[in-house]
């Protein structure tokens, strides 16, 4: 039987553990950790995210700071308002909720981000760190992939990796943290030939290609660990029912794996606790606080 990696439970456990590191050290600086998230527009699935990233704060006790921008707004204000948070000393991480419109030069206000505030980890300074294998932010989504495969013993070591995908959010940077692990690292994309039979190599898949259903098991060897990154809402022909799927096929491919992630309830909920862990790492960083959380940015 497959091994199905709970990102939620995960996520619950280490939520614990920042509520206790909170708990503990917010007496000895004075204040709770403090997260400001700027959302431009009004795409709908942001308005859910953002929603989601202010409960976890609010479960384990960092403030939320939301900035609901409409999209009228000049870039300019954009960047003025980062320049604020950046010198706000109440404020220790800063997220961009992506999209944006694309109006917006996006990479533009991302370097505008103080990078001991990026809690994407998406600002220059940070990806050069993790290229360079430096301790810094790491980005959220690949660093809940590393903590999911950490939770179950699951080696990266030796092992051969395929990631489909090479976005800056998840291919790029994830690509780089197993290898930075030593893993053996193959990054694969949309002009990839024979990409079955590269995926049919991998010890580990790593789907982030944002198309539904992509992968089914003729990409997958036997006894593989498949973490499935994509999410997607598929409605019904009747246009009655909403589902959501990933990148990957997963009625057709459990059989066949040694462990894979949910969708939902895998690899999103370990997003959303980085952004927490981020921004602590920030706070205690500030404050110079004793931490028992650095091992969870690999």
């Amino acid at each position: 039987m497959s091994l199905k990696l709970d990102g939620k439970k995960l996520s619950l456990e280490i939520e614990e553990k920042l509520k206790n590191y909170i708990y503990i050290n917010k007496t000895i600086v004075k204040r709770n950790p403090g997260l400001a998230v700027i959302r431009i527009g009004e795409d709908p699935a942001s308005g859910v995210y953002v929603k989601n990233k202010e409960k976890a704060c609010s479960r384990v006790g960092i403030k939320s700071f939301i900035f609901h921008l409409k999209d009228t707004v000049e870039q300019k204000e954009v960047e003025e308002l980062l320049n604020k948070l950046n010198l706000d000393n109440d404020i220790d991480g800063i997220l961009l909720q992506l999209p944006i419109p694309k109006k917006f030069d996006e990479q533009r206000l991302i370097s505008y981000i103080n990078p001991k505030k990026d809690v994407d980890g998406l600002n220059e300074q940070n990806i050069g760190k993790l290229v360079k294998n430096e301790p810094a932010m790491r980005s959220c989504t690949p660093a809940g992939i590393v903590n999911l495969l950490r939770s179950q013993n699951i080696t990266i070591e030796g092992k051969k990796i395929v990631v489909i995908g090479r976005s800056l959010l998840v291919g790029k940077p994830i690509s780089l943290m197993l290898l930075n692990l030593n893993g053996t690292v193959t990054m694969t994309h949309s002009k990839t030939k024979n990409l079955n039979k590269i995926c049919r190599e991998a010890d580990i898949l790593i789907a982030a290609a944002g198309k539904p259903n992509l992968i089914d098991a003729s990409f997958v060897k036997e006894g593989a660990v498949i973490i499935d990154v994509g999410i997607h809402r598929l409605t019904s022909s009747d246009k009655r029912k909403v589902r959501l799927c990933g990148d990957v096929l997963l009625e057709d491919v459990i059989p066949k794996v040694f462990a894979y992630t949910p969708v939902p309830g895998g690899v999103g909920p370990m997003t959303v606790t980085m952004l927490l862990v981020n921004t602590i790492y920030s706070w205690q960083k500030q404050f110079g606080l004793s931490s028992t959380l650095n091992d969870l940015l690999p």
